[in-house]
């Protein structure tokens, strides 16, 4: 029988799309029973040495005493899931971009 959890059972959603940088706050809220949840879903699934690191750590300071914040950041979507296109158009879209000043007789910033 494989006790790993399971994608679904995490207690962070969409957990394989959180990025190294804001996982110490994701984790945060979690207990000692959530994280052991997701170091063993990350040795079995990812066994990214960073991610471990960060979770071993925020582990080690629950033991030493820290306590879970009680909450956690407000779960959105890392990655887009919406295959609707780029929401760029002509209204959207940034100033046209100026041509190089060199040899361009209307551009005062230049001596001619």
């Amino acid at each position: 029988m494989n006790d790993t959890p399971q994608h679904n059972d995490l207690p962070l959603a969409d957990y394989d799309h959180i990025p190294n940088g804001t996982l110490p706050s994701r984790i945060a809220g979690l207990d000692q029973k959530g994280l052991d949840q997701l170091l063993e879903y990350e040795r079995a699934h990812g066994n990214r040495l960073p991610v471990l690191q960060i979770l071993e750590s925020r582990l080690e300071a629950l033991r030493g005493g820290a306590e879970p914040s009680g909450t956690t950041v407000p779960t959105t979507p890392e990655v887009s899931q919406s295959s609707s296109g780029s929401p760029v158009s002509p209204a959207t879209s940034g100033p046209p971009v100026n041509p190089p000043s060199q040899g361009d007789p209307t551009n005062p910033s230049q001596p001619r």
